[in-house]
């Protein structure tokens, strides 16, 4: 059978009212509508759910019957219509993003809070991964949204750019003496370097980066995070790549120092991916007003 709403929308008022004509102007139709309505869905069904009364219609045992499951299914299309209306008015929801935990802290955090103050009750899942990783997550939908690091690609996504990045050769007090003067990119090799692992977005960057002006990169320690990446470098193993504004204290307390490198290091943004085609829920829009 064929599921028509409009007739059970008719044969619930019908009932409620035990009356046709005020069935019909609940309805904003004519009495011979509803009665024709009713009749379409009795043949439908193959048995009456009303007889004639004095006083209007009452319901048959068999109407009775209905009745009581087409009032659930009315009661729940209201809470449905009801929570939509309170998702667009951001009293409900959900959001659920992808990001790097440097990402998170250095980037997200910030206007989270914000968000989070303003509208306390939208629930906020942050999944954290690398940048292809994430990519991942949005394409199978299981994120509305990511927070990447630039330059990627992928034909089924859009980048918006945000916040630029510098990224800057840094080492501790124990490399104070190149940071006196210009230090060439070819002879990095002289000196232990740290890097992240491969595979991510940042490593390849600056992989792509070296190699175009005549350079690999060896690294002595690869490791999973840039806050890993800082805490080795204090600590005296090495030179690393970072992003400037994310080790501002260290570099005015002296615990790292900024190496000036030639050529510099491109600057790079991070990025806002949201999957092609695919609407946002309300509480994603009004969260990425957030986001510069």
């Amino acid at each position: 059978m064929d599921f028509n709403m409009e007739w059970y929308r008719v044969f619930y008022w019908t009932a409620k009212f035990g009356s046709l004509t005020k069935a019909a102007e609940r309805l904003h139709i004519t009495q011979p509508a509803v009665s024709h309505t009713l009749k379409q869905l009795e043949a439908s069904l193959g048995g009456l759910l009303f007889f004639r009364t004095t006083k209007g219609v009452t319901l048959t045992t068999e109407g009775e019957v209905l009745f009581k499951f087409v009032e659930q299914a009315i009661h729940f299309i209201e809470i449905g219509e009801k929570k939509m209306a309170e998702m667009q008015e951001l009293m409900y929801g959900e959001i659920n993003i992808g990001a790097s935990d440097t990402l998170c802290k250095h980037y997200l955090l910030r206007h989270l809070e914000q968000f989070h103050k303003e509208f306390p009750d939208i629930k906020i899942r942050v999944t954290n991964r690398t940048t292809p990783e994430t990519i991942t997550l949005l394409k199978e939908g299981k994120i509305d949204f990511g927070i990447v690091n630039l330059p990627t690609s992928d034909p089924n996504i859009n980048f918006r750019l945000s916040s630029p990045q510098q990224d800057c050769l840094v080492g501790n007090h124990d490399y104070a003496a190149l940071a006196e003067r210009p230090f060439p990119l070819e002879k990095l090799h002289q000196y232990p370097l740290l890097l992240l692992e491969p595979g991510g977005s940042t490593r390849n960057f600056l992989d792509e980066f070296a190699i175009s002006h005549g350079v690999r990169l060896k690294p002595e320690f690869e490791l999973g995070s840039l806050d890993l990446l800082v805490q080795f470098a204090q600590s005296g193993f090495g030179l690393t790549f970072i992003v400037r504004n994310y080790v501002t204290e260290e570099l005015s307390s002296g615990k790292l120092v900024e190496i000036p490198l030639i050529p510099s290091v491109p600057e790079r943004h991070v990025g806002i991916a949201t999957l092609k085609g695919v609407p946002l829920s309300a509480a994603s829009k009004r969260l990425l007003e957030f986001l510069p």
